[in-house]
């Protein structure tokens, strides 16, 4: 087996070469198309369909509900969802504003398979918007307009118009990814209706939240647009956990009905929420006991699901910021060029108390009265984190015909820097929390001191990136579509650690806990992406497609750290993670083309994962794993009346090449279930009165492998059910009552790789919104 090779470069911040060709060749594109453009008569993909806009009004102002979308947001996709040969949900504003979702994490349970099912490794814990996608996480590959969206933050959906899940490999359309997909969200931007909203909501556990949607049409051609959110809630079910947060996101729009139109849209929110670290699993399906002396600990009944094993100490304060400038401009009809600009920053701070119930930390001063147990209060996790971005993304569109074939192509250069800052943050003079017990915990406590301790870490990722798309329509039935990206790319990054830590140089003769410097490293490439389709249309409403992509994801690319550990990914001297995906499908209009059904098949394989030699010990890239499944989709319409969202995916996944990673010693991959479904559909009566609910359900989850002893290697399959009802009482104001987990439902929706604590779903409850239209 040959050993690892370096992939180190000299790392050069400017390469005038590189940059010169790629601006030469949009250049030239931007002179010569608008003479072919000019030529053509044919309608291209720039009519107003394609813009992204609150919903359709009639004539006496009524809102129409949809829950499908005709096409995705971003100018890279030129065909509508119909013709694109790729698996794609986009769920839309009407859809998860109508269940009452109000984070990205909620609206994602439309889209099967997709959600966060992993809690954290050993004492730490995630948070934010966890995501896992076709057995890979996909937190760092989470999008807004199309540029990127980095930290653990949970994300509000109060300015967001619909939310665009592509599923496979993304790569060719954004850049490194995950493996398996990307998540974008598009905002919400000013126009010329005159629709503004507002609502007001109360539920179960103190949970109050207000918003305002208010866009002003200025004249003709001119329109301020201003979304606000305010929340103050606890968590359903949960002691002690808060979500407190308040946003605001104005937007203004000029040249609106021009041929040049100009967007600045922004955001702030903050957040101060109270995090959840995660309840024991003692008592769950798989549990023993961690301990063999002590037996009695497995046959002990399940804590409440409500219990907070934390303190009022505990915070997670976020604050983010967002500016963007767009400029868009038709050329003609047949060929527009958008310019995209945005700075935006995120700062997340919190010091979250989680626990390992190992047998260690598990104490039984009586084993025969379970009251007594405690669990240390061992394992404070901090973050002091801030990740910047500054962009500059361009975009030509262009609709020609050259002989009896038509194009549609998309181009464009794309050069972004990102940035990370960390600030270490550790228990300060021996301290600790008192222990927790296990059956009654109480927060209300003190003892721990901490602080900065001087070690951190600063990334910066440097990209300049060119793509192009092209579909080819060969006359009314096939079409032909290909495209790549290259992504010229620069990572530095540089910590301080203390010394005899984890993965930290020894202290050799300094005393201990000195800080010292870590990891200074570097890694550059240019990485390529592409995909190529074919799409058979047998009938103007239907599609038969096949489809193959390759994305890759470089050392540092989800993350913009880098690692010195020798199976870590992060460690600049390995190869970029590549995914090769096959997909073959078909979709159809339905319902006079008010309703979307799809079905597909996909085959992904991700090479280049890090696998240990087990003569030599020895890391190298032969590792492999495989995604297998079937996908199908219906959202739209089946009437004016009655409206559909529903899905269903089935996996198989596999490790090829490379040890076992869960812990029950099968192939599976993790925190992915093999079946999921998901549904909602409500159906409106002449009177005004909407009636409708939904279900979710998940397989079976493996957890993770490692050391810890009896915990459960898996979490059980569910179903939730959730109703609506609401009632239009005038054109302007209408109550609807939400209820979730209506059969009261007692699941694990999230599991840590140990299997110490879990994540319990939310039980009964409700939620009543007054909205008002005006």
């Amino acid at each position: 087996m040959a050993a690892i090779k370096s992939r180190k470069h000299a790392v050069s911040r400017n390469n005038p070469a590189h940059s010169l060709t790629t601006a030469s060749l949009l250049t030239s594109l931007a002179i010569g198309l608008p003479g072919i453009a000019a030529a053509q008569q044919a309608s291209g993909p720039y009519s107003d369909d394609q813009v992204t806009t609150l919903g359709k009004i009639d004539v006496k102002g009524e809102r129409i509900k949809e829950y499908g979308a005709e096409r995705v947001a971003s100018p890279k996709f030129t065909q509508p969802l119909l013709d694109t040969t790729q698996s794609i949900n986009v769920i839309s504003s009407d859809l998860f504003n109508e269940q009452g979702a109000t984070s990205l994490t909620e609206a994602l349970r439309n889209s099967p398979g997709v959600g966060t099912f992993y809690v954290g490794e050993n004492g730490n814990t995630t948070t934010g918007d966890a995501i896992y996608m076709r057995g890979f996480d996909t937190s760092g590959s989470i999008f807004v307009d199309g540029v990127r969206d980095l930290g653990s933050i949970t994300r509000d959906v109060f300015n967001i118009e619909q939310v665009e899940v592509t599923k496979g490999p993304s790569g060719p359309d954004y850049g490194r990814t995950s493996p398996t997909g990307a998540v974008n969200m598009v905002t919400k931007r000013a126009n010329l209706s005159s629709g503004n909203a507002a609502s007001l909501g109360y539920g179960s556990d103190d949970q109050k939240r207000a918003t305002a949607d208010i866009n002003l049409p200025i004249n003709e051609s001119a329109a301020f647009r201003l979304n606000l959110m305010a929340q103050d809630s606890d968590i359903a079910g949960r002691d002690t956990i808060t979500s407190e947060r308040w946003g605001v996101a104005p937007s203004l729009a000029l040249g609106l009905g021009s041929s040049t139109r100009v967007f600045f849209d922004a955001l702030h929110v903050e957040q101060d929420n109270l995090p959840d670290g995660g309840v024991v699993t003692i008592g769950l399906p798989g549990y023993t006991s961690p301990d063999p002396l002590r037996p009695e600990i497995g046959e002990a009944p399940p804590v409440d699901s409500g219990n907070f094993y934390g303190t009022t100490s505990d915070y997670d304060d976020v604050s983010a910021d967002m500016f963007t400038v767009r400029i868009e401009h038709d050329f003609s009809d047949t060929m527009r060029l958008q310019n995209t600009t945005r700075s935006g920053n995120t700062r997340q701070d919190y010091m979250l108390t989680s626990f390992m119930a190992s047998s260690a930390n598990v104490v039984t001063p009586d084993i025969n009265d379970p009251s007594t147990w405690t669990v240390a209060r061992s394992n404070p996790t901090f973050k002091d984190q801030k990740n910047t971005i500054l962009t500059n993304q361009t975009n030509l569109n262009a609709n020609f015909v050259t002989g009896n074939v038509e194009h549609d192509l998309s181009t464009g250069l794309e050069f972004t820097k990102e940035k990370l800052s960390t600030r270490g943050v550790a228990v300060q003079n021996g301290t600790t929390w008192p222990a927790a017990n296990i059956y009654n915990p109480d927060p209300d406590i003190s003892g721990l001191e901490w602080g900065h301790d001087g070690t951190g870490g600063k990334g910066e990722t440097d990209t300049a990136a060119f793509y192009l798309f092209d579909t080819m329509k060969f006359g009314e039935h096939w079409q032909l579509n290909a495209g790549l990206r290259l992504d010229d790319y620069t990572t530095e990054y540089a910590n301080k650690v203390v010394c005899g830590a984890r993965g930290a140089p020894p202290c050799g003769s300094m005393p201990a806990g000195t800080i010292v410097p870590g990891v200074d490293d570097s890694s550059s490439d240019t990485l390529f992406s592409w995909k190529v389709g074919a799409l058979y249309k047998p009938t103007a409403n239907g599609s038969i497609y096949a489809n193959y992509a390759i994305s890759v994801q470089p050392p540092g690319g989800g993350s913009l750290e880098l690692s010195s550990s020798a199976n870590n990914l992060n460690n600049p001297v390995f190869d970029p993670q590549e995914a090769k995906t096959a997909e073959a499908g078909v979709k159809w209009n339905l319902a006079d083309d008010k309703l979307l059904v799809t079905a597909a098949l996909y085959d992904t394989t991700i090479t280049n994962e890090i696998v240990q030699d087990p003569v030599d010990l020895q890391y190298y890239q032969t590792g492999e794993k495989r995604v297998r499944g079937v996908e199908f989709s219906a959202v739209g319409k089946i009437t004016d009346a009655w409206s559909l969202s529903a899905g269903y995916t089935k996996m198989d996944t596999d490790v090829i090449d490379g040890p076992n990673i869960t812990a029950d010693g099968s192939r599976q991959l993790t925190y992915t279930p093999d079946d999921a479904f998901t549904a909602w559909t409500t159906y409106t009566l002449p009177f005004g009165l909407t009636i409708g609910g939904g279900a979710r359900y998940s397989g079976e989850l493996k957890r993770g492998t490692d050391g810890a002893i009896g915990t459960p290697a898996y979490t059980e399959l569910y179903w939730v059910v959730d109703a609506v009802a609401s009632y239009a009482f005038t054109e302007n104001f209408d109550l609807r009552l939400n209820a979730y987990n209506l059969l009261d439902e007692t699941y694990v929706a999230a599991i840590n790789k140990s299997g110490y604590r879990y994540t319990p779903g939310g039980p009964r409850s409700f939620l009543l919104t007054a909205n008002f239209h005006f």
